[in-house]
């Protein structure tokens, strides 16, 4: 294969790791600067441009995105995708990713552990949205921070209005307020996920009083093995941002991990000091893989012929389905098909017929649309709030 890896300095140690992860599995690797590309947009025939030159054929990209370059840096990705090179990581995951409060936006609508977090940019909001996070104290954390950089633990609540009001005044940056999880202060997990696994997972422990860990900010790393739940929390979180290489960092919580941001290019030398793990060699497997066996998009496929789907089916205890294997539920004799179950973030592809339906599972499904909808559990009716009287009609009333 031919392997572009797109890095701003060749000489980073996670850089130069890929590459000589590419060459010793038989491959041809170039590392490519991100920002000496132009992009070329026609109809039917979208071009990649280096240094002036038009870019040779890749078969795979690796995106090492640097945060302060994240718009151009996914525009060159998508382009590649538009070219039909495979992406380790797609334009679109890298993104969502990215916007902290976007990915915990998204990752709210899941069973994942995550830190109750504000934004407000009034304000009078400050002080009641402190105090329904949990009080003092929170973490203020920049939305374009990295590496521990703009992350202050504010002690009072003065401290975090002084702290909001010089961030977002003239200087107009965007803050997060976040609840801080005390029992896990001055360290963190990193759980590292190369496609559908854990390959390698250290805890970080801040220097002295320091509630940051990050490795860039002096803080130490030492191997751990990740029990169950924090390993299919790691893994959930990066197949819902659609990546598949990420850094999961999780806080210790008291009831369990606490997922607080996904990186979509995570280092490698702290994680393979740490832990003595190729972890670069994981990621060049993985494209070996899905090169292979390249990503079709099931849903455009599958439902060319008319009055066919895919449907994910949520299964409820009251759930028709809920208690009975593949095969009593009736699904074939209907003309719908299992294709994959999703149980407490593992997804069990293919099941069997006599893999029995639990409550809490979610069935992905292909087959005739009407059924699928069948099996559609009825959407919650929304309360309807009482309208409280103006102070006018107050006053008539009365």
């Amino acid at each position: 294969m031919r392997v572009a890896i797109l890095s701003r300095n060749s000489r980073l140690y996670s850089t130069k790791r890929l590459k000589e992860a590419c060459l010793a599995r038989g491959h041809e690797a170039k590392v490519l600067d991100t920002l000496s590309f132009s992009i070329e947009v026609e109809q039917g025939n979208p071009r990649l441009y280096y240094r002036a030159k038009k870019l040779r054929t890749y078969d795979a990209v690796i995106p090492r995105i640097g945060a302060s370059i994240t718009f151009f840096g996914t525009a060159v990705v998508r382009q590649f995708e538009q070219m039909g090179v495979y992406s380790i990581n797609p334009s679109h995951g890298i993104s969502v990713s990215r916007d902290k409060l976007r990915a915990l936006q998204v990752l709210s609508r899941h069973r994942i552990g995550i830190p109750k977090t504000l934004f407000v940019r009034n304000t009078a909001e400050i002080i009641p949205g402190i105090e329904r996070i949990g009080g003092v104290p929170v973490v203020v954390k920049l939305l374009e921070g990295t590496q521990g950089i703009g992350v202050i633990l504010a002690e009072s609540i003065k401290i975090a209005e002084a702290v909001i009001e010089t961030l977002s005044g003239p200087a107009k940056m965007n803050v997060l307020l976040q609840q801080f999880v005390k029992e896990s202060r001055g360290r963190d997990v990193r759980a590292f996920v190369v496609g559908d696994r854990v390959v390698a997972a250290m805890r970080r422990v801040a220097q002295s009083d320091d509630f940051r860990s990050n490795i860039h900010r002096g803080g130490s790393a030492e191997v751990i093995e990740l029990d169950e739940v924090y390993r299919r929390t790691a893994i959930h979180a990066a197949q819902i941002m659609g990546l598949r290489v990420a850094g999961v960092d999780m806080l210790e919580g008291a009831d369990g991990p606490v997922v607080m941001e996904i990186n979509s290019s995570p280092g490698l030398e702290g994680i393979e000091q740490a832990t003595g793990i190729d972890v670069a060699g994981s990621i060049v497997q993985l494209i070996e893989d899905e090169v292979l066996f390249p990503e079709v998009d099931i849903r455009q496929r599958l439902t060319l012929q008319r009055g066919y789907s895919v449907m994910e089916v949520p299964v409820s205890k009251d759930s028709e389905l809920c208690g009975k294997t593949i095969a009593e539920s009736g699904l074939r004799d209907r003309d719908a098909i299992v294709l994959t179950i999703n149980r407490g973030g593992i997804s069990i592809p293919n099941p069997r017929f006599d893999r029995e339906i639990l409550a809490g599972d979610t069935l992905l499904c292909f087959g005739k649309s009407l059924t699928l909808k069948s099996l559609a559990p009825p959407k919650k009716k929304r309360r309807r709030q009482k309208k409280l009287p103006t102070p006018a009609e107050a006053s008539f009333e009365e």
